[in-house]
Parts: C-alpha cells; structure tokens; sequence
C-alpha cells in the first residue's frame, strides 16, 4: 500500500503559482459537478467546521477547520484544522496536506479567478478591504494577476493597514474607505463583519468588487445598494445562496432573487463584463470542491515540480 505524501506549508508552497492555480480551477470546473457536504457544530462560540467534496476525475476531500475566537488572546491561530486528500481510483489516502496552505491558496486563488474573468483588463489600483492574513495573501494573489497595478489597504486600525502597507512596494495606507473606495479598479474585502463595511453609494462605474469575509448566515460585506447597482456572480451557486448572509437576507427581504445571480464557476462562459461602465459583483463562498481542486494542484506540483 502507497503511503500518503505528507505536503508541509513552506515547503508545499514553494512550488506553487497563482495563475497556474488558476487554470486549475478552469479545468477542473469542466468536470462533473462536484458532490459537496458542509457540516457546522457549535459549542458557545467556538466552531468546527467539516467541508467535504468528490470530484469524478480529480477525487475526494474532507476538511476540517476548528475556529475559536478566544486563541488569539492565548496568542495561537485563530483556525487550526487538516486535510484530507482520497484518490479517484480506490479511495486510497493520497496525501495529507497543511490545513494554512489549502486554505489561503484556495480562498486567494479563487478571488483572483473571479477577478481575471470579470474585472476591467486596463484596472490598475486594487483596494484590499482588511489588514489580516487574508489581505496579505490577497496582494500576493492579486499582485500575480494584475503585476502593473498600485494597491491600497484600509483597515478599522489605521496603524495596522500602515504597517500592512510598509510590507510591500507600490501599497498605500488609506485612511478614510469611502475615498479609497472611490480611487479603486478593484475591491477585494476580507472582513469578519456582520454589518455591511461597503456601501452601494460609494461606489464607481467600472469597478469589480470581490467579498470573501462572510461564512455563515449571519455576515456581510455589502450592504443592499451596492446588490442592486451590480450584475452578481459566485464561485458557486450550492455553496453560497442559500448558506451566507451575503445573498440569503436581500433575497429573504426580497432586495434581490436568485435570478439576479447570473452565473457560478460552473458557468464560467456567462461571467462576463458587457462594458466598462457597469459595476461587477463577485461572491468568494469558498466551497470544499475549491479545496479539493486546490488540494489536487497542490499535490500534482508536489509530485511533479
């Protein structure tokens, strides 16, 4: 029996890229549809969180994320948690991957997918909406996609996003989100939020607007107006519509219908820009096949790079 690869964060990470990723995500959406199962537990207000997900062709996954808001304050992560990868062919355990590293290359990857596909070609400032570890792998991803563009960074803790911005070359601490907002091409929010940070009146003609922050049914980065003033994509329509506050109160307060969510991964051949005037919304659910695909990438480039 073949023993399972055991694929470590650092060294796992050094034989990745972010538009190889990419393409990865494309081809593998052209796969039968994903079986995905999502399970939440709660004890107070700590949570595990198990994705699981077969894909016929690349294979089967189960992760589990433990998220307890308390270990921070005894300076350990926020999320600990493991992956599982299972062969296509005979179920076997083909790896057993860094919880971190399917994680922010997942949830980047799939945010600069988005953007790829939707965003302006000519869009040159990209505006990260939170200073944490999730902003910090989305200047790597977006500054991989978009290598000419200029970043901004906001952050509730102004010292944070300044000390976010003396990290990188060409990134701006920004003070005041609406003036920031209004000097983007693209926005790409990371918040833990449950009210709305981005307002519809702030925004521009031509920008695309990316929101990864909200998870469970009681979150949002956008508030009402920003739905209504643009045409709404997904990663996928199984993993978000009906499980994340982003999209289930407007349609519950009849704001907007799930019509007005136009297309998912798995239609990528209808997401798409009809001018550069109108405004592109994009939702990053994140769903356990995105792990899966990321978690198949990740071996195949362990294996073979």
């Amino acid at each position: 029996m073949t023993q399972p690869e055991i694929i470590p964060f650092a060294e796992g990470e050094a034989k990745l890229d972010w538009i190889g990723l990419t393409e990865a995500f494309n081809a593998s959406h052209k796969l039968p549809k994903a079986e995905i199962s999502d399970t939440l537990l709660y004890r107070g207000k700590d949570t595990m969180l198990s994705r699981a997900a077969w894909i016929d062709g690349v294979g089967a996954l189960v992760k589990t994320a433990m998220i307890f808001p308390d270990n921070p304050t005894r300076g350990e992560p926020l999320i600990y948690g493991g992956v599982n990868l299972y062969d296509d062919v005979n179920g076997s355990l083909s790896a057993i991957l860094d919880f971190q590293l399917v994680t922010k290359w997942k949830t980047a990857g799939d945010s600069l997918l988005g953007a790829l596909t939707l965003a302006r070609k000519d869009s040159r400032k990209i505006l990260i909406v939170g200073a944490g570890t999730v902003g910090h792998t989305l200047r790597a991803a977006y500054g991989a996609g978009f290598p000419d563009a200029e970043f901004l960074i906001w952050n509730r803790s102004g010292d944070k996003a300044r000390a976010f911005a003396d990290q990188y070359d060409k990134t701006t601490a920004m003070d005041d989100l609406e003036v920031a907002i209004g000097q983007a091409d693209i926005v790409t929010s990371a918040t833990m939020t449950s009210d709305p940070v981005i307002k519809g009146d702030w925004l521009q003609p031509g920008q695309h607007v990316d929101v990864i922050g909200a998870y469970k049914p009681d979150m949002r980065e956008l508030d009402d107006t920003a739905l209504t003033r643009g045409r709404i994509f997904c990663d996928s329509y199984d993993t978000t519509i009906h499980h994340i506050g982003e999209f289930m109160k407007p349609i519950a307060d009849g704001v907007i219908s799930e019509a007005d969510i136009l297309a998912d991964y798995y239609s990528i051949e209808n997401m798409t820009r009809q001018s550069d005037d109108e405004i592109t919304i994009f939702k990053n659910g994140g769903g356990a096949h995105l792990d899966l695909m990321t978690s198949a990438y990740i071996l195949d480039r362990w294996r073979n790079q």
